[in-house]
């Protein structure tokens, strides 16, 4: 009988609770701060969305709605031992992307460009429940953490564990005090990062110290008219507009992409957008057609004196060299791509935030 790998290599092993004495406290309770989901004090749901949009939108974003990408916990402890207690949605998984992004839980230290992953937690095939160590044996000092959720999964319930003594505290104010919201296709929501800390929305607000709104609905993501109302009625910092992927085809992203701005403009005159063409460029025979539909929209509110649009193009976001490697299928970034990917898109987003800062990564 074949061993499992954990029996072979320790280090594929999770970190088991073994009897440690914990006290477990909810995570949508104060000093904890859940971000990612505009309406959670209200509707007390992690839903990306609100209950009353939801029907209005196709049936892909009725479900992907309770995917819980772009949600992250913020806290401080002093706690040396730190645990999660956790109901998914369900307990399936994707056949080409990584258990530990699309299910999984990143633990992450300090903030902003300084901040610094620490462990991942994941629950196995077909199970729902996981209540696991992210870490223990820390030094007891007061310590910022955030706490990435599942890219492509819900959460039910979730509890953190501390040590029966452990401090919490409100996190910091992140330097961005309005979010950036990121709308597109699975690209956005995370397909396929190794981790939720890896999918290029959350590099970008974790290098700009930025709250994440991620609204990346994986097929879905269709410039529909009743998703640019619900947007446009946020107090947002930036719009990260990307929907390129999921128009089905040209003449549909023509048909709905400047009606989709000229919906937020309206409502927000001086909100800045940023407007993504598709990276997987070389794979597609109507890239060029899709990114000039994009760049139409674009040159249009320059042409009227629009001083808060940026454009980027996607066929530079995979670089020069190796873009090959960019992918998992042709199309869905890994890690590789991720990271090329905030790398491009980061200092526009910088840009159109006027942040005067230094910030460097």
């Amino acid at each position: 009988m074949t061993k499992p790998i954990q029996e072979i290599d320790e280090n594929f092993r999770r970190l088991e609770l073994d009897g440690v004495p914990l006290h477990f406290r909810p995570a949508n309770s104060a000093p904890f701060a859940l971000t990612g989901f505009p309406w959670l004090k209200t509707e007390r749901h992690l839903c990306r969305l609100p209950q009353q949009t939801i029907p209005l939108a196709n049936e892909g974003i009725q479900e992907l709605a309770w995917h819980t990408s772009g949600g992250i916990l913020h806290f401080r402890t002093d706690s040396s031992t730190i645990a999660i207690d956790t109901t998914l949605r369900s307990g399936l998984d994707m056949s080409h992307m990584p258990r530990s992004g699309s299910g999984g839980f990143d633990l992450f230290e300090g903030r902003g460009v300084d901040s610094t992953f620490r462990a991942n937690v994941l629950h196995e095939h077909g199970q729902t429940q996981v209540r696991a160590l992210f870490c223990r044996g820390l030094e007891r000092t007061m310590r910022e953490w955030k706490i990435y959720l599942p890219l492509y999964n819900g959460v039910q319930h979730l509890a953190i564990g501390l040590d029966l003594d452990g401090q919490v505290e409100a996190a910091s104010p992140l330097q961005q005090t309005k979010p950036i919201l990121f709308y597109g296709s699975s690209i956005t929501q995370g397909g396929c990062a190794s981790r939720p800390g890896n999918a290029y929305p959350a590099i970008v607000a974790r290098r700009l110290d930025a709250h994440l709104i991620n609204w990346g609905f994986s097929g879905s993501g269709r410039g529909e008219p009743v998703m640019a109302q619900t947007i446009a009625g946020l107090d947002l910092g930036v719009f990260v507009f990307d929907y390129d992927h999921n128009a089905p085809t040209p003449e549909h992203l023509e048909k709905t992409h400047a009606l989709f701005f000229h919906t937020i403009r309206k409502a927000q005159p001086k909100l800045p957008v940023v407007f993504v063409s598709r990276p997987d460029f070389y794979n597609n025979p109507d890239c060029h057609q899709r990114r000039q539909i994009i760049r139409a929209t674009y040159d249009a509110a320059c042409a009227i004196g629009d001083q808060n649009v940026y454009f980027v193009d996607g066929e530079t976001l995979f670089g020069e060299t190796e873009r090959d490697l960019c992918t998992v299928d042709g199309c869905h970034p890994n890690d590789i791509g991720f990271l090329r990917m905030a790398d491009g898109i980061t200092p526009v987003v910088k840009a159109a935030l006027g942040t005067k800062e230094r910030i460097t990564w």
